[in-house]
């Protein structure tokens, strides 16, 4: 296991201890996946077009559009038809025009004005510009049958990737572009951490409580390791006074494209989305002004202990498991908890 552990690690990890064993300890690959694929070819368009600095949003989306064409004719997805194939790019390039009438130039300013104040940093922009914290792990507790093994604890690096980052106002924002809003759940609807959230977050990992939601745990937990390596960069580039922002945008969402199939034509529209304030919890804010949450950090340091010991045994929630990640599992044939369940003999 390396030192660091990606936030998409921790996700795994949530969602089946077991799963994480098998993708990260043992290297399994999964399947590949067609739509993160797209994405990724969009994100790319997108970041050179903010590299190229446009001064109108019709510049970001040529710049953008035209990125995308090499890329696209590089893209060997298989699809059923040519029309299929054709469809899918007037998709991607819909959503390129929502995302250049919605924030694109904006974004693009902002960029600018970070790498101005900060007198040039070349990372600002991705794909893949990652940011960084630092845990201190506990040593976790072993019981009986659970697979851990006595580790030492200690600091541990958590690593997550965004797209790129700019300067609002007064604060530096991260974005990352995901495929949907979906996973967030909750957190999509809501707009601060007291009530709802709150007891979501605890209710997750209470084992008396019917409650089982990794994706938006894990949402909190990248918001976390995003807005404290974000602090770092903000500390680095000498601008302490500004605050931190973390911000999704999905750029997969089908439910805002429209297609008229008569014109051949497609519109786009995007739902973006600030993490921050629903992960801020108000008392450590007040304790700290920072924007920071005691009671996500301290469980994602819990959690961490947890994986770095290696315990992998999913047993104390395997019926919720079994229930909501094994149907969509790649490694449910190699899984002894699941042939278990499915092979059983009489007598």
């Amino acid at each position: 296991m390396t030192d660091a552990i990606t936030v998409g690690g921790l996700e795994t990890y949530l969602a089946c201890p077991r799963q994480y064993e098998f993708a990260h300890v043992y290297g399994l690959a999964g399947d590949d996946d067609a739509e993160a694929d797209r994405i990724d070819l969009l994100r790319r368009a997108i970041c050179a077009a903010l590299e190229a600095d446009p001064t109108e949003p019709d510049a970001l989306v040529e710049t953008a559009r035209t990125r995308l064409a090499a890329l696209w004719d590089d893209h060997d997805e298989r699809f059923h038809s040519r029309a299929q194939r054709r469809h899918e790019r007037r998709v991607l390039e819909a959503t390129l025009r929502a995302y250049a009438d919605r924030v694109g130039l904006e974004h693009a300013r902002g960029v600018e004005r970070l790498r101005a104040a900060a007198e040039g940093d070349p990372e600002l922009v991705g794909p893949g510009r990652t940011l960084s914290c630092t845990v201190s792990a506990p040593v976790a507790e072993s019981e009986p049958g659970d697979g851990t093994d006595a580790d030492p604890g200690g600091e541990k690096t958590i690593e997550a990737n965004v797209d790129y980052v700019y300067a609002a106002e007064s604060s530096i924002v991260a974005v990352r572009f995901v495929p949907t809003l979906a996973p967030l759940g909750l957190l999509r609807y809501r707009s601060e951490w007291d009530g709802d959230v709150e007891t979501l977050f605890a209710d997750h990992f209470d084992p008396d409580a019917d409650v089982f939601e990794p994706s938006p745990i894990a949402a909190l937990f990248e918001t976390a390791v995003v807005l404290d390596g974000l602090r770092g960069l903000r500390d680095r580039l000498g601008l302490e006074r500004r605050t931190c922002r973390y911000v999704r945008i999905p750029l997969a969402d089908r439910s805002g494209t429209s297609v008229n199939w008569v014109r051949n034509s497609v519109e786009a529209s995007l739902e973006i989305v600030d993490l921050t304030d629903v992960y801020v919890d108000h008392h450590t804010y007040g304790m700290t002004h920072e924007h920071r949450n005691a009671t996500v950090d301290g469980r994602l340091e819990r959690v961490v202990g947890r994986l770095i010991s290696g315990a992998f045994d999913p047993s104390d929630r395997w019926e919720r498991i079994e229930r909501r990640i094994c149907p969509r599992c790649e490694y449910a044939v190699c899984c002894q908890e699941r042939i278990e369940r499915e092979v059983r003999f009489d007598g």
